[in-house]
Order: C-alpha cells, then structure tokens, then sequence
C-alpha cells in the first residue's frame, strides 16, 4: 500500500507536474534521461508507508550527497544509445548479419547513409557503456547503502559477453565483421543485460539528481519512524519554494496532535501550512525535506482542505463545497486511517456565527482521533478560546504581526498562543482603495 494524497491535496501543495510553474516536482527535475524522468514520476505518484524503504532510499540520496558526481554522459549521448538499443531487438543472428550487409552493398552502390549511421550508434553506445563502467567503478562501495545495486552493476559487466568491450573504449568506426558481431551481441545476445542496466542508470540518474538538488538547496534527511509511534518533529521547517525562507519548529505526538493556528492575513499560516504538507509528502518518498532535521512517524495519507473551489457545474457553492471536503475527510478518519490532516480557515465561506459553531464541532470532533494529527487555522479566535478550555491535545500557536506605526511587519515566526491581530481594514486603507473609490465618486 503507498501513501495517499489524493488531488485537492495535490493541488493545494503543488506537488506534482514537471511543467508547472514552482511545483514541487519541477525544483527536483534535474534528471538527465527520459526513463529517469519517468521513474521520478512514479516515485512522486506512490510515496512509500514503509520506515523500512523510506529510510534505505533516504540512505542512499544521502550517500549520492556525499559524492559530488555527475552521470559521464548528456541526455542526447543517452538517447542514442537507447534509440539504438530500441530498434532492432531480438533479430536472430542471421538476420542481422543480412541486414548489416544490405546496409553496406547499400552504402556502396548508392551512397546509402543507413550503414554509417549503423556503426555511428553502435560505436556510440560503444563509448557511453565504457565510460559508465569506469564511472561506477570510481564510486566507494564499502560500507555504501548503494552497495547492492552498485554491484549488480558491475556483476552485468562482468559477464563474458561483455568481455570485448573495454577492448573498443575509444572506437570511432568497426569494420564489417565487427559491426556485425557487436551489433548482434548489443541488440539481442545482450538484450536482458542492457535492459537491467538501464533501468539502473534511471535510478542512479534520480538519486544523482534529487541529492544534489537537496545538497544545494540544504535540505535534510528525515527519519522514518513506525507508523505505531504517532509523532512528528521538524526543526526550521520552511517552504522549498520561498527564498530566504524563516524555520519553524514542530512538534506533534499523541498527546498533542492538534496544532491550532491564528495569525492575521499575510502573517504567514497558509506557508506555514503547505510548508509542513509538502515536508510530509516528501519525507514519505524518502526524499530530501526543507528543514534542518526531521522525523516523522510514517502515515497513511494526506488530506488538505487549503484552496476548495466552488463548483459552478455542480451547483455547489464555496461553503457546500467546503462541507463535501470535511466529509470526505471524516469518511476517511472514520476508516481508522493513521492521517495527517491540514485545514486552512474552516468555513471560510458562511456566515462568523455558522462558522463559529462549526470549526468548535469539527475541530473537537477530529481532534478525539488520536491516531491523526491535525493542523487547523482560523480567524476566529473565539473557537481557539473555547477549545483551549476543553481540549488538553491541542497545541496553541500564532504567527505574530509587529506594528511599525501603521505598517504591519510579519516575522514569520511562530509563538505559542492565541492572537487577536486583524489588519485586514489597515492594509486596505493602506493601499488607498477608500480613497479611490472616494476620488472616483466625486
């Protein structure tokens, strides 16, 4: 079973899709071949709920972190050697000894180009397989989390029908014979072989790319723990998208698994919010995480409720459609699912006293589950005064405003407690709307 988010959750943190703009996915995608590109894909597709294999691969990026590398060949260099390999597979030697010879009474009744593009891509291939070799030869093996796969490597390169092979390193053109032979033993008597160590150069190519990005960036590795265990600590938590961004440290357990969030518009708590969604998304991949130390008990899923749109089709409005996303939330809670839950201004969309009545129910409700953590926000601190008197599991935190004059300033650091900051008509005086409208109408 993988870990779940399904596609409002994807959407509110911006997790996957390679072309859109600051997605998740996107900062990491610096793979070099298209299968490598894929395999990333997939590992963003199905997180892992397993502390076991999220800490091997967390291991093993970790380990990559260390090195300082860089695959030995570019993405065009690949790509004819995959093309290559691609074409042409399973062809009994027969024929393809008869079609390199066509290839060649072709090349010298007509001047046809196939035969030289033959031996172009077979010495190609030729080179880039030498040139992996010697690069994974260079790599440390003892005591390395990459030792299994590093020798499965080297174990295919050793086979005998790869034993001519580093004899033609720096081959530029072969001769008839040759390229009949290498073509044969490339295409087909080492088909099995070629296939697994590609897919090994997909994988390498991820662990490759995905540690440098988190070496540059300085993101850490996070500890997966048992699902068992109920907690999560991240220290100088930030979003890995926002430069220059301020840490903040969390902490949930059993005993404390509602963090209770206030603070006034643009203090910070919908950052703070995806920062801690995508740090959890990512811990469960075993990937690099935006803080500078975490461990996680490993989860189910992750459910948000961040930005719910109306659904004009539907008929439904904002506040219906924020009811529909609760729902489904309970419905999975209810299915006693280990979760991480995140909810952003519950009932945004009805009326401050609906809204009260509602958010102190199904904040008190969910919080009963101490099998989940949750992280909810809101502006009415009323609900945060009343729970704080009935409720021992919550946690009580806002992100404060500073006033400089009538310039608010935000530090974006969270601090225990509840806040009645409201700024919202002082950054629209700020910005001078009144005085528009006022100018406009006379």
């Amino acid at each position: 079973m993988n870990f779940f988010a399904d596609k409002q959750t994807q959407d509110d943190l911006n997790i996957q899709g390679r072309q859109r703009n600051n997605s998740i996915a996107r900062l990491f995608d610096t793979i070099v071949t298209a299968g490598g590109r894929k395999l990333m894909d997939s590992m963003f597709q199905q997180p892992l709920t397993s502390a076991v294999e999220i800490n091997s691969r967390s291991s093993i990026f970790k380990y990559f972190a260390g090195q300082a590398i860089s695959l030995p060949f570019t993405c065009e260099e690949f790509g004819v050697m995959e093309d290559y390999l691609s074409s042409g597979q399973g062809s009994s030697l027969a024929a393809s000894v008869v079609d390199v010879v066509v290839k060649k009474v072709l090349q010298i009744a007509v001047q046809h180009r196939e035969y030289v593009q033959l031996n172009t891509a077979v010495c190609e291939t030729i080179v880039l397989l030498n040139k992996f070799y010697a690069f994974v030869n260079q790599l440390p093996d003892e005591q390395s989390p990459y030792k299994e796969q590093l020798d499965s490597i080297k174990k295919i390169f050793a086979n005998t029908r790869f034993s001519w092979l580093q004899a033609e390193a720096n081959v530029k053109r072969l001769s008839l014979a040759k390229l009949i032979k290498y073509n044969y033993l490339l295409r087909t008597g080492s088909q099995k072989q070629l296939q697994e160590l590609t897919q090994m150069i997909f994988q390498l190519d991820v662990y490759i790319a995905v540690s440098a990005v988190g070496k540059l960036k300085g993101f850490c590795y996070a500890l997966a723990l048992p699902g068992n265990t109920n907690t999560i600590t991240a220290t100088g938590l930030y979003h890995p998208m926002v430069e220059n961004a301020v840490g903040n440290t969390l902490v949930m357990h059993q005993d404390s698994n509602v963090l209770f969030l206030t603070g006034a518009n643009m203090a910070g708590k919908s950052t703070l919010m995806k920062s801690f969604g995508v740090a959890i998304y990512l811990a469960h991949m075993g990937f690099p995480v935006a803080a500078s130390h975490m461990e996680f008990s490993v989860k189910d899923g992750l459910y948000s409720s961040i930005n719910v749109p109306d659904n004009l089709g539907m008929g439904y409005s904002h506040f219906y459609a924020e009811v529909l996303r609760i729902k489904t939330v309970a419905q999975e809670v209810a299915a006693d699912k280990n979760l991480v839950v995140i909810f952003d201004e519950l009932f945004k969309g009805t009326n401050v006293k609906d809204a009260y009545d509602a958010t102190l129910a199904i904040t008190g409700a969910f919080s009963e589950n101490r099998n989940c953590l949750f992280m909810i926000s809101t502006h009415i601190i009323e609900v945060g005064e009343t729970l704080r008197k009935q409720r021992s599991n919550f946690r009580f935190a806002y992100l404060p405003t500073e006033m400089n004059g009538s310039i608010p300033r935000y530090t974006y650091r969270l601090e225990d407690g509840i806040t009645s900051d409201r700024h919202g008509m002082m950054i629209i005086e700020n910005e001078g709307i009144l005085d528009l409208i006022r100018s406009k109408t006379k």
